[in-house]
């Protein structure tokens, strides 16, 4: 089976690029299965239902969150009714939706995803190592899980590292999100699972982190907010990574994918 996961989705011109490259990357490369984080598609901040619905009619089979999941307000509703909607799953008991789901790709195949929130230098929410062991109890790759995907949605590379060590065995794929850019990492773990501290983003990198770049650097220089945060807008980027399983789930080739924009092409 071949997995493809994309990185944070900014604003309109990282939905143009996923729209415009994502139907011919699954023809080319036969992806079965489709993961993108969404929660910066709606002008960076959050999702809304319509945006969900048009990232599903280009190939996306389940979208992922992260700490801008309820920007945008009605996401605390429609994810009721989003099963391929996935919130962080250590979000106090109670949140409106699910932290991991079961679905189905295209082969038939059952490919669990799980997304979960860092803690270093981000809100402090239950412990995302338990709130994912708990996921998993009663699920093995191969058996009642054909692949497990798992979107670590953190700062620090060291908190990352970490729960990709701690997973190593149990998930086809941890990768992580929310800094916006590609590291080159890529590598499948002693256990079988394929590891990247981040995806980086699908978005216009002529920003600071998809961002239009003024008003982040009068905030780092004065200290002052002048205005809002708004998403640029230039061409952009895909980027991702594709992964390869074996009969076990568990990978046996992993490839970074950079399409567009202005960073160097690769894989794809």
């Amino acid at each position: 089976m071949k997995l493809l996961f994309l990185g944070d989705v900014v604003g309109r011109s990282g939905r143009n690029v996923v729209q415009a490259e994502l139907p011919g990357l699954i023809e080319r490369c036969g992806y079965d299965f489709v993961v993108a984080n969404g929660e910066n598609a709606a002008g960076g901040f959050g999702i809304t239902e319509a945006i969900l619905h048009d990232l599903m009619d280009c190939g996306v089979d389940a979208v992922t969150l992260g700490n801008h999941a309820w920007d945008q307000r009605e996401a605390l509703v429609f994810i009721e009714r989003a099963p391929n909607l996935i919130r962080p799953i250590n979000f106090p008991a109670g949140t409106p939706g699910s932290g991991a789901s079961i679905l189905s790709a295209k082969s038939g195949a059952r490919v669990m995803v799980i997304n979960a929130l860092g803690r270093i230098f981000m809100q402090a929410l239950d412990d995302p190592f338990a709130a994912v062991e708990a996921a998993l109890e009663g699920h093995t790759l191969g058996d009642s899980i054909d692949a497990v995907l798992i979107d670590f949605h953190a700062e620090a590379t060291s908190e990352k590292l970490a729960f990709g060590y701690q997973f190593d065995g149990q998930a086809t794929l941890v990768v992580g999100t929310h800094t916006h850019v590609p590291t080159a990492d890529a590598r499948i773990l002693p256990g079988g699972t394929a590891y990247l501290s981040d995806a980086g983003m699908c978005g216009d990198y002529d920003s600071i982190i998809g961002m239009k770049k003024h008003e982040p650097m009068n905030r780092f220089r004065t200290g002052i907010s002048s205005g809002r945060f708004e998403a640029a807008d230039g061409p952009a980027t895909l980027c991702g990574v594709g992964v390869e399983t074996d009969g076990s789930g568990r990978a046996v080739n992993i490839e970074t994918i950079r399409i567009g924009g202005v960073l160097d092409a690769a894989g794809g």
